[in-house]
């Protein structure tokens, strides 16, 4: 792999920016971002009923018209990857963090205040999808911007370990949306979090990300200011490093699908496939998110010691062989089963979550690095990880439910190949 920086990092050249401070910067408002934005998931349900009207008598239609929605915001983030991937190249990474968290914040405004289907008919869905839209933009940039800034911010020999920080925090975001929603269902009555409740995570959210506005704003440049004044165009990433894009995306196909099936879709499929309550698969999916998160600096830690190929090897594998049979031990009203099966998932799922972030950045070199990871990885997610419920919720309409653990299986199959023929760049110096 080739480096055109005059300043490796060594141990010598390259100390940390300011050690925690950076992480608490790169990761808080990473928190609000996936808050928000996990919301949506957990609540879909409700928000079909409220926002799309039934259709044909068959209840899974408004079902999949939120998922669709869902799906709309994450074709969004190409756009918003390739254009504060740009922002963070050109003018910094802490320009493109703050601008990724305030969109955030309007977006999960406008959903709150969202008008139903029965109140003014179709202008629902239109702001539904507008705020999701805004969504997506948001959420593209911030992989790339607070990847970028985390790794570069790190020392020698902890690259893997800051890298692990991203999904620490994007866990914990979920973990508060998953912990948000599930305190709602408990507290209020089903017709309660039909007409409104639903609406109060969202809310939240938006408060939230006036807290990681003000953190972000403090946060310290992690590049010098030569970089700055080097400013790439809006596609010189893909323009001058082609096969460097692709490589994103072979990365990332498997690990995306993986991490939405664990961590997001489950507890929906477990509903619609096994007729488990809202509740339990609710709480069984907060109680594995808290678990995921632990682990998640272990990964970091052990890739910067014996290497990132090892680990992403591990599961790219290991998910292909166990995934069929790990979602077919989910048995019916079994609160046990389900916590095993997604607790097992997300374990395999850590050999690639706890390390994305530094291989995707070692991958580029600095000058376009945001970009160069944001629009691959974006519109990697967005084909095929934002469409894994509504592929897995299509498939069961279908009367094929059991297709997709295959279809997780093969994607994962496919990064493997990828992953095996990946140089090992744990203890190679980072371009920064």
């Amino acid at each position: 792999m080739t480096y055109w920086s005059p300043v490796p990092d060594t141990p010598m050249t390259h100390p940390p920016a300011s050690g925690i401070r950076q992480l608490v910067a790169g990761t808080v408002g990473n928190v609000v971002e996936w808050y928000d934005w996990h919301a949506y998931t957990f609540l879909a349900i409700y928000i079909a009923a409220e926002i799309f009207p039934d259709g044909a008598g068959n209840p899974l239609v408004p079902l999949l018209a939120t998922f669709a929605v869902f799906a709309v915001g994450f074709f969004a983030r190409p756009l918003g990857g390739l254009l504060l991937g740009v922002i963070a190249d050109r003018h910094g990474r802490r320009v493109a963090l703050t601008t990724t968290v305030l969109l955030m914040g309007v977006s999960c405004l406008m959903i709150a205040v969202s008008p139903t289907y029965a109140t003014v008919g179709v202008l629902g869905p239109v702001v539904l999808v507008v705020a999701r839209l805004l969504q997506g933009i948001s959420a593209g940039g911030e992989f790339t911007a607070s990847t970028t800034f985390l790794v570069e911010s790190a020392g020698y020999g902890k690259r893997g370990l800051f890298s692990s920080f991203h999904y620490v925090s994007a866990t914990v975001g979920q973990i508060l949306a998953s912990g948000t929603a599930t305190l709602a269902v408990f507290s209020l009555s089903e017709q309660d979090m039909r007409d409104w409740g639903w609406r109060l995570p969202f809310l939240v959210g938006a408060v939230l990300s006036l807290v990681g506005l003000w953190v972000r704003r403090g946060a310290e440049e992690p590049r010098g200011k030569w970089q700055l004044e080097n400013r790439p165009g809006l596609f010189d990433a893909l323009r001058k490093h082609p096969r460097e894009s692709l490589l994103i995306c072979g990365i990332t196909i498997g690990g995306t699908i993986a991490f939405y099936t664990w961590t997001s879709y489950l507890p929906t499929y477990a509903q619609v496939n096994e007729g488990f309550d809202k509740r339990q698969s609710l709480l069984v999916g907060t109680l594995s998110l808290v678990f995921f998160a632990l682990i998640q600096p272990l990964g970091g830690v052990l890739s910067d010691r014996v290497g990132r190929r090892p680990l992403l090897m591990g599961f790219a594998v290991g998910t292909a062989v166990l995934c069929v049979p790990l979602l077919g031990l989910i048995t019916s009203g079994s609160f046990l089963s389900l916590l095993f099966v997604q607790c097992a998932g997300m374990l395999l799922l850590t050999g690639y979550t706890s390390i994305a972030a530094a291989v995707n950045s070692e991958v580029f070199p600095s000058q376009v690095r945001a970009a160069g990871i944001g629009f691959p990885y974006s519109l990697t997610v967005a084909v095929f990880g934002g469409t894994a419920p509504y592929v897995g919720t299509a498939l069961n309409a279908m009367g094929v439910a059991d297709a997709f653990p295959w279809y997780v299986a093969a994607l994962c199959l496919v990064s493997g190949l990828v992953y095996l023929r990946l140089p090992e760049s744990a203890h190679e110096p980072l371009d920064t």
